[in-house]
C-alpha cells in the first residue's frame, strides 16, 4: 500500500517533490515526435497561449492509452476492443488549487489544454451486437459505437492515487453507426453528455449498483535524462472505474428520430439511470511530463 506522501508526489511549486516520491503536431523545435520517457506526447498543445502563461506554476504533456476493460449501458455490455488514448496538456495556475484528502495529504488539480487537431480523444469503434439478431452483417447486424468528447476534460488530478476523487471529468457521446440509423444517432450529446468520473480508488455509486475499486497501477519517476528541469511521472497497469454516471436516450436514430426507442429498448435505456451503468478501464498506462517552464519543456521533449 503507497504511504500519502508517495501518492502525493506534487504539491505547489514542488517539481523537485516530484522528482524524489488518461492530425500530429510536433513540439515547437521539435524534428521527429518525442521519444524516450516523453513517447506519445507529440501532439501536446505546447504552443498554446494558456501553456505559455508566464504566471503558471507548473506545465506538463499527458499520454494515456487504455488497452482493455468495458463499457456498460443499461442491460448492455460493450467490451473495449481497441485502445482508447488520451493525450492534452496541463498546466497548475497560479492560484495553486488543490484538492485536500482524508489522510491529511493533498494533490493538485490541473487545468487540461486540447491536443492540436482534436486528438485529445482516439479510438476505434466498438461493435454492439443487437439482442436477439445473429450478426452476419457488422454494421447492419449490429450497431458500431464510436467514443467522442461532448465537452473539455476539466479538473485533472494525477495523483488522486487510491483516492475516492476523480482523476479527472470527461464528458463523451456515443456516435451509434448502423445502416438505418444513419449519422446522427447518439447516446448523449453536447448539451446533454455521459459524464464520466474515473477513479483509481472505490466508487460510491447510486443502488443498485455497488461500490466497484480501482487500481493507481504502478508508479514510478524519472527526471529528464538531458538535464532538464522535467520530470515524468507514470502509471503502468492502472485501471481506473466509474459506477454513477447516468446515460441520456437516443437522439437523432433514423428519419427524423423515429428509431430513437428503438435504440433505447435495444440498449436497455429504461435500465440507463444512475446506479445501471459503468465505465472499466484497465491495463490503462500514462505519462504525465511536468516542469516549471514552457520554454524547458519544449526544449526537452525537442531533445528527446
Amino acid at each position: 500500500m503507497l504511504t500519502s506522501t508517495a501518492r502525493r508526489l506534487a504539491r505547489a511549486g514542488a517539481v523537485v517533490a516530484l522528482a524524489a516520491a488518461v492530425v500530429v503536431t510536433a513540439p515547437t523545435g521539435a524534428t521527429a515526435a518525442p521519444g524516450g520517457i516523453y513517447t506519445g506526447m507529440g501532439n501536446c498543445p505546447l504552443s498554446n497561449s494558456a501553456l505559455k502563461n508566464p504566471t503558471n506554476l507548473q506545465v506538463g504533456c499527458v499520454f494515456s492509452k487504455t488497452n482493455s476493460g468495458s463499457v456498460k449501458i443499461g442491460t448492455t455490455v460493450v467490451p473495449l476492443t481497441s485502445p482508447i488514448i488520451l493525450q492534452f496538456g496541463v498546466f497548475w495556475p497560479a492560484s495553486a488549487p488543490t484538492v485536500d484528502f482524508p489522510d491529511g495529504s493533498s494533490a493538485n488539480i490541473y487545468t487540461v489544454v486540447p491536443a492540436a487537431n482534436g486528438r485529445t480523444l482516439t479510438t476505434s469503434p466498438l461493435q454492439v451486437p443487437i439482442p436477439g439478431i445473429a450478426n452476419i452483417i457488422p454494421g447492419v447486424t449490429s450497431v458500431f459505437a464510436q467514443v467522442e468528447l461532448a465537452g473539455p476534460i476539466t479538473s485533472f488530478v494525477p495523483l488522486a492515487t487510491g483516492e475516492d476523487f476523480p482523476v479527472f471529468v470527461m464528458p463523451i457521446k456515443l456516435r451509434l453507426i448502423n445502416a438505418i440509423l444513419g449519422l446522427n444517432c447518439f447516446l448523449g450529446s453536447n448539451s446533454n453528455p455521459l459524464f464520466l468520473r474515473p477513479t483509481t480508488g472505490t466508487t460510491h455509486p447510486p443502488a443498485p449498483n455497488t461500490p466497484i475499486t480501482g487500481d493507481p497501477g504502478t508508479i514510478d519517476v524519472v527526471p529528464d535524462p538531458h538535464g532538464f528541469q522535467a520530470v515524468v511521472a507514470s502509471f503502468t497497469d492502472a485501471s481506473l472505474v466509474d459506477n454513477s454516471f447516468g446515460v441520456p436516450g437516443a437522439t437523432g436514430c433514423g428519419l427524423f428520430g423515429s428509431l430513437n426507442g428503438l435504440v433505447n429498448t435495444a440498449f436497455g435505456l429504461s435500465q440507463a439511470g444512475t446506479g445501471h451503468n459503468a465505465a472499466i478501464l484497465s491495463d490503462t498506462d500514462t505519462s504525465l511530463a511536468i516542469d516549471p517552464s514552457i520554454t524547458d519543456l519544449t526544449a526537452a521533449l525537442a531533445a528527446s
